[in-house]
């Protein structure tokens, strides 16, 4: 058996002493491992790293074996992107959100997101806002998406400020006054589309898919989000503190 497909690495580990198992999320073929024998060899190396993008060519006798990888780049980004702590961190937390998907199960949209998005995380803030919308994509690929088109009580589009922990469904300011405080925030750059957030509202949105992450997918598979979400978190709130203006001493 055997097939050619655009991929981008999203995690690798050893095998042997020379080679590497090597996963892939592919435009047609889902999240899909295979060996690259001689993969830890100074030639192959540079292009075994999370982020890159590549053409994969998988073969195996059976379609159940594990298979081996030939791989050809088509666009080297890990260095750039394991050159800033939030890069680094940002494509480990793409990784394991795209472990959440059964292996071998076609996700072509979930590639092309990666593919658009991968090129712009080594910067927190506008990094961080693309990883939080992921997770938005990815709990509606996995059938828990969250309803943020109007309100749920009164069906309004307008004032949308928070969110049912219940119903993962969208509610007005006015609506969610009796019950504001068991409310989630509803950040609002999530409802415009290419909108740069404050830190604060983007630290905010990233509480908000965590409970659902952690309700739906994380605790009912006894997972545990990645520690390099924390860490992207805490560099966000980090160069938020940086950027505050400091109060004079006179």
């Amino acid at each position: 058996m055997q097939w050619t497909d655009d991929g981008i690495i999203i995690g690798t580990r050893r095998y042997g002493e020379t080679s590497l198992i090597v996963e892939v999320m592919t435009a047609a073929h889902g999240r899909h491992l295979g060996l690259v024998r001689g993969g830890r060899s100074r030639r192959h190396k540079p292009v075994l790293q999370p982020g890159n993008s590549v053409i994969a060519t998988w073969r195996a006798r059976l379609d159940a074996h594990l298979g081996t990888f030939t791989i050809e780049p088509t666009a080297q980004r890990a260095a750039r992107l394991m050159d800033s702590p939030a890069g680094l961190y940002a494509i480990q937390v793409l990784g394991g959100l795209t472990r959440l998907l059964p292996e071998r199960d076609p996700h072509p949209q979930i590639h092309d997101v990666l593919a658009a998005i991968i090129d712009w995380l080594d910067d927190p803030l506008a990094g961080g806002a693309l990883v939080v919308r992921f997770e938005l994509r990815m709990l509606e690929e996995l059938g828990f998406g969250l309803d943020l088109d109007q309100c749920a009580a009164t069906g309004t589009t307008d004032d949308l400020a928070y969110v049912s922990p219940k119903s993962g469904r969208a509610v007005s300011r006015s609506a969610a006054e009796p019950w504001r405080d068991k409310m989630l925030p509803l950040p609002a750059f999530l409802l415009a589309p290419g909108e740069a957030p404050p830190a604060d509202d983007l630290i905010a949105a990233f509480r908000l898919t965590e409970f659902f992450l952690a309700r739906h997918v994380y605790e009912p598979r006894g997972l545990t989000p990645p520690d390099e979400r924390a860490r992207l978190i805490a560099l966000i709130g980090r160069q938020a503190s940086a950027a505050q203006p400091k109060a004079s001493a006179l």
